[in-house]
């Protein structure tokens, strides 16, 4: 949480500048498409006793979120599989792809011009599928974790907006090679997402 918490105060800063102004309205629902980067945090942990590197990926992203309340909305983040390549002690040692769909409350930020920031916590599910590595059969078990995220909306119509996010995400996986427990990998990403945007 610690690489967004700068970010996190700009936005609040931004949004008491802008001022009240029109909602997000009760009823609204809103569909994004776009991409999404999982950068996992630097040091993952200790697996088989070595030192766990997780490299990022990026994929197509999803997003719908209904506004139960003006400017307060239920958002669901989906994709398209990421993979990861797995490396200990800096070496190969495999390789899984992964879906984090995650559910958040956002709170959206009224302000009179066309930027529009917004701040979300929620759920995150982490199923992990089609691990391979040249040393065994390798598992890795799925994670339940907090998910927290703080970005803007740029308005370009009266429907439309291009939206800019960052997401962190509590992911921790339970490994195992050939039946034997190995260790715990601690994922633990920063995700940056670029998507459009349309209110219905």
């Amino acid at each position: 949480m610690t690489r967004s918490t700068a970010a996190l105060a700009l936005t609040a800063a931004l949004a008491a500048l802008a001022g009240p102004a029109a909602a997000q309205s009760r009823g609204d629902w809103t569909l994004g498409i776009g991409i999404i980067n999982v950068n996992p945090k630097s040091d993952n942990g200790s697996v088989a006793g070595a030192a766990t590197t997780i490299d990022d990926s990026t994929q197509l992203s999803l997003t719908g979120e209904y506004f139960i309340r003006d400017n307060l909305g239920i958002e669901i983040l989906a994709a398209t599989p990421f993979e990861h390549d797995i490396s200990l002690g800096g070496a190969f040692a495999g390789s899984t792809k992964q879906l984090p769909p995650t559910i958040s409350v956002n709170y959206h930020f009224p302000t009179r011009g066309n930027f529009k920031p917004f701040v979300g916590l929620g759920l995150n599910y982490t199923t992990f599928f089609e691990e391979s590595s040249p040393l065994g059969d390798l598992k890795l078990d799925d994670s339940f974790g907090l998910a927290a995220s703080i970005g803007a909306d740029w308005q370009i119509s009266e429907r439309g907006a291009l939206r800019m996010n960052i997401r962190y995400m509590d992911i921790s996986t339970d490994a195992t090679l050939n039946g034997t427990a190995i260790g715990t990998a601690e994922i633990d990403p920063v995700t940056l997402g670029v998507s459009y945007v349309h209110r219905f």
